[in-house]
C-alpha cells in the first residue's frame, strides 16, 4: 500500500515538512508496513520556498540584503536539489523575505518611500549563481513602487526630467522620464520566469495596487491617490521604453492592465515588463515545479492538510490544488487542520473524502499552537486506525 503525505504548513507552528513528519509517525504506528512519500506543499505564499526545498533536498541562501526602509535585513531564497528545468537548476525566491511588510513596524509603515530593491538583489544573487529558471511568490510585500527597486537592483536606470537617478520609494516615480535599459543584467535574457500570483489587479485605477492594498501597507486616502498617480506615470514610460524591446526573443508589451499586474504593489507588471515574466496561480507552479501528477500516481491514499480549513480552501489553497490532481487519478484524500470552520463540510463536495480536526478540545490560542505536533501525531494516528478498519473490512 502507498500513501502519500502532501500538506502545506501549519502557519505560527509548524513547517509543511514538520507536518508531514507527524503524519507520517501517525499512521507508521498503525500502518508500519505501508509505503510513504512525503510532500510537502505550499500555495505559492508564505512558506513556499521552505517547503519546495524540504520537497526536493534543496538548499536555503542567506542575504543581507536593503530592506523595504533603505536599512539592511536578513532574506533567503532556496534553490531546489532536483533538477526539473532541462539541465538547471530551479531558484525559489519569496518576494516578502527581502521586501516585506513584517520588516516595517506600524507605525514606519509608508509606500511612498518602500522600495523592492531587495528582492532585485536575490534575483541577481540567484543569477550569478548560474540559474536558469525562478520562481518568484508575490504578496505580502510592504511597496508601491511597480517592482521599480527591483529593476534598480538589476541594472535599470529609472531617471528623472534632468537625468539624474531617481531616489526609490513609490512616490519618486512621479518624477520619472526616462527608463534606461543598457546595464540590464546580462544573465535576464538566458534565464526564465515564472511568478506566483493569485490576485487579478491591475496596475492602476479602482482595483488597482494602490486603491486596492495601499491602505494595508499605511497609505492614507491622498497617499493612495498620489501613489496610483505615480505607478499610471511609471506604466506610460514603460509602454514607451519596451515598445521595440526584446527579451528572449519576446516582444515585450504593455501589460498594465493584465491581471495580476497590481499585485505586490505593481510587482506583477514590473516582473513582467523587466523580466518577462509568466503569471501563474501559485499553486499550480508548486505542483508542476515538484511534479505531484507523477509522485502520487499509484497511491492509495493521499493526505493534505493547512492550518485552517474554511471555504477560502477553495480558493487556491495547498488542500484542494493537491485534492484536484489526486482525483484525476481516482486517489481518494483525507485532510487533516489545526482549524475547521462551520463551512468547511462544503469542501466535500469539491472532491475531499474526509476533513479531520487536531484539535482535541477548547484551548487558549497559544496552547493550540505549541501543542500542534502532539496535537497532530494523536489525529493522525486515531485517523489511520480508522482507515485500517476500513481496509479489514
Amino acid at each position: 500500500m502507498k500513501i502519500v503525505i502532501a500538506p502545506d504548513s501549519f502557519k505560527e507552528s509548524l513547517s509543511a515538512m514538520e507536518v508531514a513528519n507527524e503524519i507520517e509517525r501517525g499512521f507508521k504506528s498503525v500502518l508500519p508496513d505501508t509505503e510513504y512519500l512525503k510532500l510537502p506543499v505550499a500555495d505559492g505564499g508564505e512558506g513556499t520556498v521552505q517547503s519546495m526545498v524540504d520537497a526536493t533536498n534543496g538548499s536555503i541562501i542567506e542575504l543581507d540584503v536593503i530592506g523595504p526602509l533603505g536599512k539592511r535585513v536578513s532574506a533567503h531564497y532556496g534553490i531546489l536539489g532536483n533538477e526539473f528545468i532541462g539541465d538547471s537548476k530551479t531558484a525559489i525566491i519569496e518576494m516578502a523575505s527581502a521586501s516585506g511588510l513584517h520588516h516595517v513596524s506600524v507605525e514606519k509603515r509608508d509606500p511612498r518611500i518602500t522600495t523592492s530593491y531587495g528582492t532585485g538583489q536575490l534575483i541577481c544573487d540567484a543569477l550569478n549563481r548560474g540559474i536558469k529558471h525562478i520562481i518568484i511568490g508575490l504578496g505580502g510585500s510592504a511597496t508601491n513602487d511597480g517592482g521599480a527597486g527591483m529593476a534598480q537592483a538589476l541594472g535599470i536606470h529609472l531617471l528623472d526630467e534632468s537625468g539624474k537617478a531617481l531616489s526609490v520609494g513609490g512616490s519618486a516615480l512621479n518624477e520619472l522620464h526616462t527608463i534606461d535599459m543598457k546595464d540590464l543584467h546580462p544573465l535576464i535574457q538566458r534565464c526564465e520566469f515564472i511568478v506566483a500570483c493569485d490576485v487579478d489587479n491591475p496596475l492602476c485605477g479602482e482595483k488597482g495596487a494602490s486603491v486596492i492594498f495601499g491602505p494595508q501597507k499605511g497609505a492614507t486616502p491622498e497617499m493612495v491617490t498620489s501613489l496610483d498617480a505615480a505607478l499610471t506615470r511609471y506604466a506610460d514610460i514603460i509602454a514607451k521604453t519596451i515598445a521595440n524591446k526584446q527579451i528572449n526573443d519576446t516582444k515585450i508589451e504593455d501589460k498594465r492592465n493584465t491581471p495580476g499586474a497590481g499585485a505586490a504593489g505593481g510587482m506583477g507588471l514590473g516582473v513582467m515588463a523587466f523580466l518577462n515574466a509568466t503569471l501563474k496561480p501559485g499553486i499550480d507552479i508548486v505542483m508542476e515545479t515538484v511534479k505531484l501528477d507523477e509522485k502520487i500516481a499509484g497511491a492509495d491514499l493521499v493526505i493534505t492538510g493547512e492550518g485552517r480549513l474554511d471555504s477560502q480552501t477553495l480558493h487556491g489553497k495547498t488542500p484542494m490544488g493537491v485534492t484536484r490532481v489526486a482525483n484525476s487519478q481516482g486517489i481518494p484524500v483525507i485532510a487533516i487542520a489545526g482549524c475547521v470552520s462551520d463551512d468547511a463540510n462544503m469542501l466535500l463536495e469539491h472532491g475531499l473524502s474526509a476533513i479531520f480536526s487536531i484539535t482535541p478540545r477548547a484551548l487558549p490560542l497559544e496552547d493550540v499552537l505549541a501543542n500542534a505536533k502532539h496535537n497532530l501525531f494523536t489525529a493522525s494516528q486515531n485517523i489511520a486506525a480508522l482507515y485500517a478498519m476500513k481496509i479489514k473490512a
